[in-house]
């Protein structure tokens, strides 16, 4: 009997009918599509999964502004000190309120909680009522309309806190569910520009009125709420993405590295303009500027589609190739994931690799103390997950905690004494400037955290255009020690780290040894540089030393420092604060306020010297992962060079 040959083109279409009977020949070449009617459904295919793609980007480009005006903690020094004044507390009770605002991350497992039962946008909402009554309720009273008690502002405190932890936690599952594939990059950039809020707000509030300080709270408490409102078409309208294929993956990397140089220019352009409030109308052409550059990335997408359809439709006779410049490749990704399952199958069965038989080989050989605190229990390779029993007994986490905590967690508590710390050097009227630089030098830092993937994108480019060159029989690929170079030092993280950790202690005693406003500027920059850059790699650090499917957990343990580092170094920072109050020359009695270097100079000390522990923690955190990451990129490297 005959195959019935229309079958299978039967289906292609909705209006055919089924029939039990074999349909003649006229019936089958009327049932068969039309070259135009199947170019006409192909054509609405991709429009179709474009329009998806678009989607996709306005809400990055929404989780960029949720993020741009809700790091509504880094703006505290800008009112603290009136803040402190109006409740006529010291400075001691002034740093626990910046606590409080700390110790809302303590509390982020609610927001995961509250995922689990509310759709997205009922917790933006939530998280931006939380802000609006914490932040609104302080502006009642340092507008004097309304008196609490300190414990119900410190409360209001954590609240407004809680809701900054609630606006993360969505960020983050907005950029986990719309980019698979390019997760690490769309995490950083939107991490980033959590730094700039400061910026922003004291553009703001020039534009409003530069001669108050409780403006700040105003804008604290409305500002999130209509950025909420702005997000929520998008968030609501969260598409269905399908795989992205190669080519897909190659045009969001370049989108993405189109959005860091447009958030490049964005953050130089608030750290020129960003504490500038000689008048109001110049400060509201500042802020529509501001303004400007974060609508402009919903522009970046649609240019690069339009590019390529141009490029697809009129040019389809030429072969037109995807950026080489990759990265996040995603075969890498489940190259790891191959690597860790083939290495732990190594370990089951007996197997030793060429890296462990080296190191069996040198373990016969004297070791003296630091090779044993170096190797000792050290990570046999990236990415094996950590349940929390393991993550608290290793070493490893625990040199990563006190890096983290004498690192990026002193540069937080450095910003929020910033204003008594201008205040005591005679440097009040600049407070918004040194807030400015902070704000947009740590933006710079957390853009400066994908700086390993840039790197190790551009090696791997030039390692697969010499594997091309050498593809030919008998011919080798050998690694040079440039490639041992790049290999050891471009992608291992933890290196990246510890060079991150090196301004802090050089930022602290440069203003122990000087306290004049040049010092002070410099200083403030470059603690701004190294905690941002902190803050926004620690999320991948703890995916690749503990395992990507324990993060939640994992990070969340180790963000615990900040509440206990803002509360220990705050209160040490106080008490040296108050101890001098009593022998200052010059003492404003109703509202406790220091003056002098001395206020603030044995703090800057054990600051200095706290972070050189952080440096030297991290350090030793790099000796001890770095055959991890040499072993998982010469592997990689291997996996992609052919051999004949």
């Amino acid at each position: 009997m005959r195959p019935r040959r229309g079958t299978e083109r039967r289906d292609f279409s909705n209006n055919l009918e089924h029939s039990t009977t074999r349909p003649s020949g006229s019936n089958r070449r009327r049932n068969l599509l039309s070259p135009a009617s199947l170019f006409g459904a192909i054509l609405i295919a991709k429009r179709v999964s474009m329009a998806g793609q678009s989607r996709k980007w306005m809400i990055l480009v929404a989780t960029v502004w949720i993020q741009a005006f809700t790091g509504t903690n880094f703006d505290f020094s800008a009112y603290s000190s009136d803040l402190k004044s109006v409740l006529g507390i010291s400075q001691v009770q002034l740093n626990y309120l910046a606590v409080a605002s700390d110790l809302g991350k303590v509390f982020g497992w609610s927001s995961g909680l509250a995922l689990l039962y509310f759709p997205l946008w009922v917790v933006l909402f939530m998280a931006a009522f939380m802000g609006l009554f914490g932040y609104g309720l302080q502006w009642l009273v340092m507008r004097d309309i309304i008196s609490l008690p300190y414990i119900l502002v410190f409360l209001l405190c954590l609240l407004a806190g809680c809701s900054i932890c609630w606006f993360n936690t969505l960020c983050f599952v907005l950029c986990i569910q719309n980019f698979p594939a390019n997760r690490p990059l769309a995490l950083s950039l939107t991490i980033a520009f959590n730094g700039v809020s400061a910026a922003l707000y004291t553009l703001a509030g020039n534009a409003i009125d530069s001669s108050s300080n409780d403006i700040y709270l105003l804008l604290n408490a409305f500002i999130p709420l209509i950025t909420s409102v702005v997000s929520l078409i998008p968030i609501i309208r969260q598409p269905s993405l399908d795989p992205l294929p190669p080519d897909g993956v190659r045009r969001d990397s370049l989108i993405f590295l189109i959005l860091n140089f447009l958030a490049i220019l964005t953050g130089i352009y608030l750290l020129l303009f960003g504490s500038s409030s000689s008048d109001g109308t110049r400060a509201r052409l500042l802020l529509g500027g501001a303004i400007f550059l974060l609508i402009f990335p919903l522009c970046i997408p649609g240019i690069v589609y339009a590019r390529e359809w141009f490029h697809r439709t009129i040019h389809s006779s030429f072969s037109i190739h995807g950026s080489g410049f990759i990265l996040v490749d995603v075969d890498d990704l489940e190259l790891h994931k191959e690597l860790i399952t083939r290495e732990s199958s190594y370990h089951e069965n007996g197997d030793e690799t060429m890296y462990e038989i080296k190191r069996r080989k040198s373990s016969g050989e004297k070791e003296g103390c630091c090779d044993s605190i170096v190797k000792k229990d050290r990570l046999a390779m990236l990415g094996e997950e950590h349940p929390v029993s393991l993550l608290v007994s290793r070493l490893d986490f625990w040199l990563y905690y006190t890096a983290y905590v004498c690192g990026g967690t002193i540069g937080l508590v450095y910003s929020n004494n910033l204003g008594q710390i201008a205040q005591s050097l005679g440097q009040s009227s600049n407070t918004t400037t040194l807030v400015t630089l902070y704000s947009s030098f740590s933006f710079f830092g957390r853009l400066l955290s994908a700086a390993p993937d840039y790197m190790r994108a551009h090696n791997t480019k030039q390692r697969a255009a010499k594997s091309m060159r050498c593809c030919r029989p008998r011919h080798y690929v050998k690694l040079n020690s440039n490639d041992v170079f790049c290999r050891k030092m471009y992608f291992a993280r933890t290196a990246w780290l510890t060079i991150a950790l090196v301004p802090t202690p050089i930022a602290f005693f440069l203003l122990v040894a000087s306290g004049n406003a040049v010092a002070l500027h410099i200083s403030t920059a470059l603690v701004g540089l190294s905690s941002g850059f902190i803050f926004a790699a620690a999320v991948s650090i703890t995916s690749e030393l503990f395992g990507p499917n324990s993060v939640g957990v994992n990070h969340n343990i180790l963000i615990t420092n900040i509440p206990i580092g803002s509360l220990v170094y705050g209160f040490l920072a106080a008490i040296v604060y108050d101890s001098h109050v009593s022998s200052s020359l010059n003492i404003i009695t109703d509202s406790v306020v220091c003056m002098g270097r001395q206020c603030y100079f044995l703090t800057f000390v054990w600051w200095g010297c706290l972070s050189v522990l952080g440096l030297t923690s991290s350090f030793l955190l790099f000796l001890r992962t770095r055959h991890a990451y040499d072993q998982f990129e010469a592997k990689r490297i291997s996996s992609m060079t052919p051999l004949y």
